[in-house]
């Protein structure tokens, strides 16, 4: 059968991704769209759009009858599920089928006998994949230990506990069944040995109906935060030909024992040793399939609907070039815990040049909401060599600008610009290890120049009018040019504040005050060129509201506007508890209530919010006097969650005084 017009199941950069591949094969395309997505890039794309009512997963996305009701009533001929959300779902398959749609995705035996992490090791075990050995947590010692607790559906992080202490393992156990159940409706959780220093190895393959198998190389996805991808590359770098050939061949044995059809990817953990261990088979396309797309030149998209359509597969697949490797950009603050940002994206450009890719399902003015993941895009380089790539990628992402809620850019420009990186000494605790140093300041950085860029930028653009400069007020200010002008400003999320001062002098062209070495070259309202040290640097300024983003060759800035006087009502009582992010509150420490006594470090409340889970911990030793989160409600950034009354006898006594 010829697919003429295709269902989406899935929203964002890849539902935007698939409908690119469409528009090139002369596919309808049709979207579809919970509330929140209703003015979304992907239904801006699609040439059709339904209606899934409502704005949570579960309501919507997740909703497997009316998806196919949508696909029904707009004509479709066939539904592609993306990834995520009902992509590995075999009920979901199995009702595209019924309902005499094409399905563009691999036999529902195949996810089915994959959709259990415990049940597809026990088969990959016959079919001689190699394996780590499962342990009883009813029976687990001290020498099993490090354990990885797992939950046996789902993936994404969610439900993944590492617990190195016994006495830990119980609740650690609870935890993870908890959040495995609430994010797959599934609380199975299995047990393995957490392999230290391991790297995340993963092999494409691609099949038909017609027997031909590909294994389309190898990708390392060690970097990982909360046990998700950060930055994906292919090949995966630093592996002897014995074991990229023993990989394939394990890839190509789990595919062909479950009669897979189309695009899927088998994930293995390699030791620092060397010895690779099945972990599970994705029945999906990736997140992270345009880096392999770019070394083999092909379209997976593409293949998935000539398979779906019953057409072979070549005999064997192209011959790869060259090294890709692939960011992924999130709405997240790592120095926070990896909080998820929310907000309106004012600006997303990442520079285009040869061998640089952008998917994403964002433009600017979108907002960015609570119910979904909180990745805008992924940025992809392809060169000749894995440096190459490595080059292209960083600077593409040092240039890019974004502009309104905190992202990770900047860790993924100094990832990709550490030594372990460089020399691809890679595994899945990079960050556990290099976090801190990865977030402080980068070298070369300096946010009170920016600071003064931004001064500068809007003493011109308050300061001009017809026939001259004009002193103008506004605000808190009043432009005098007889005396120097100060703005403070708060640098963005480290909250660091800056005062910079400047005169006008009758030129109309501002002047810094006290900043010896620095000399204005030219300023507009959008851009200022200064003389720092003999070199002359070009900053962009641009205004949002009370938010000031300057952007330079090198580096990025984001600073709120100050003004003269504190406004008394921001201020909060001591030990009060606020939501960091908007969420829901999904659980409460057991036996929490106003009088309960709690420890430093204590988590108190859960939130979730964009597909993860944040704890709300103590923030001293004392009593909890007010409690107002209550499980299943749903809080705004800001909202108080509970006020915790430090204990004074917890309060550790100066030596000097003592």
């Amino acid at each position: 059968m010829t697919i003429g017009t295709l269902l989406v199941a899935n929203r964002g950069e890849i539902a935007c991704r698939i409908f690119r591949t469409c528009r090139d094969l002369g596919i309808t395309t049709v979207a579809v769209h919970s509330d929140a997505d209703a003015e979304a890039l992907h239904v801006r794309e699609a040439d059709l759009a339904v209606r899934l009512p409502g704005a949570a997963p579960a309501d919507t996305y997740l909703r497997g009858d009316l998806v196919v009701a949508a696909a029904l009533a707009a004509g479709a001929d066939a539904v592609h599920p993306g990834y995520g959300f009902l992509s590995e779902n075999a009920a979901f398959a199995a009702a595209v089928l019924d309902a005499g749609l094409v399905w563009v995705g691999p036999p529902v035996k195949a996810i089915e006998l994959m959709a259990s992490k415990t049940r597809a090791k026990e088969l990959m075990a016959g079919a001689g994949v190699p394996l780590l050995a499962p342990v009883d947590p009813a029976t687990a010692g001290p020498d099993d230990l490090p354990l990885l607790l797992k939950a046996a559906s789902g993936g994404g992080g969610r439900g993944m506990r590492i617990v190195r202490e016994l006495d830990a393992l119980p609740g650690e156990l609870l935890a993870a069944a908890a959040e495995a159940a609430s994010a797959f409706g599934d609380g199975e959780v299995f047990a393995e040995p957490y392999v230290e220093r391991g790297r995340h190895v993963e092999v494409q393959v691609m099949a038909d109906e017609h027997g031909t198998v590909w294994a389309l190389g190898t990708r390392d996805c060690s970097l990982q935060r909360r046990h998700q991808k950060v930055i994906e590359e292919a090949p995966a770098p630093a592996l002897d030909d014995v074991l990229r050939t023993r990989l394939h061949e394990a890839a190509v044995a789990a595919a062909r024992t479950v009669g897979y059809r189309g695009a899927g990817t088998v994930e293995f953990l390699v030791s620092a040793e060397g010895r690779p261990y099945f972990l599970e088979m994705n029945t999906r396309l990736q997140v992270e399939h345009p880096v392999t797309e770019a070394v083999f030149g092909i379209d997976l998209v593409a293949l998935q609907l000539r398979v779906a359509e019953g057409e072979p597969l070549a005999a064997t697949p192209p011959q790869p070039s060259g090294h890709a490797v692939e960011a992924r950009l999130y709405a997240e603050d790592p120095a926070r815990e990896w909080q998820p940002q929310t907000g309106v994206l004012i600006a997303l450009d990442v520079p285009d040049a040869p061998g640089l890719r952008l998917d994403t399902g964002y433009t600017g003015g979108d907002t960015i909401g609570v119910h979904y993941d909180p990745m805008l895009a992924k940025v992809i380089a392809h060169a000749p060599t894995r440096a190459g790539a490595v080059r292209l990628l960083a600077r593409a992402l040092e240039r890019a600008r974004i502009h309104g809620p905190v992202t990770n850019r900047d860790l993924l420009v100094t990832s990709l610009r550490h030594p372990d990186f460089a020399a691809a000494r890679l595994d899945t605790g990079f960050y556990d290890r290099h976090l801190a140093t990865l977030t402080a300041p980068a070298a070369g950085r300096n946010p009170a120049t920016a600071a003064l860029a931004a001064a500068l930028a809007a003493a011109v653009r308050n300061t001009t009018a017809p026939g001259g400069p004009a002193p103008t007020r506004f605000g808190a200010w009043r432009n005098v040019t007889s005396r120097p002008q100060r703005r403070r400003y708060r640098s963005e999320p480290d909250g660091i504040e800056y005062e910079v001062a400047h005169h006008t002098p009758r030129t109309g062209v501002p002047e810094p005050h006290d900043a010896p070495g620095v000399r204005v070259l030219t300023a507009t309202p959008g851009r200022v060129i200064l003389e720092v040290g003999g070199v002359a640097r070009h900053f962009t300024v641009t205004a949002d509201r009370d938010r000031v983003y300057v952007d330079t060759t090198d580096a990025s800035y984001a600073f709120t506007a100050l003004p003269r006087f504190t406004d008394p009502a921001t201020h909060t009582a001591p030990g009060s508890l606020l939501a960091p992010m908007p969420g829901t509150v999904v659980r409460l420490a057991e036996g929490l209530a106003a009088g309960a006594p709690v420890e430093a470090g204590q988590p108190l409340i859960w939130l979730e919010a964009m597909k993860m889970e944040h704890r709300i911990l103590a923030p001293a030793a004392g009593t909890l006097t007010a409690l107002h989160a209550v499980p299943g409600h749903q809080v705004e950034v800001g909202a108080l969650l509970a006020v915790v009354q430090e204990d004074p006898a917890a309060i550790p006594v100066p030596e000097e005084t003592a």
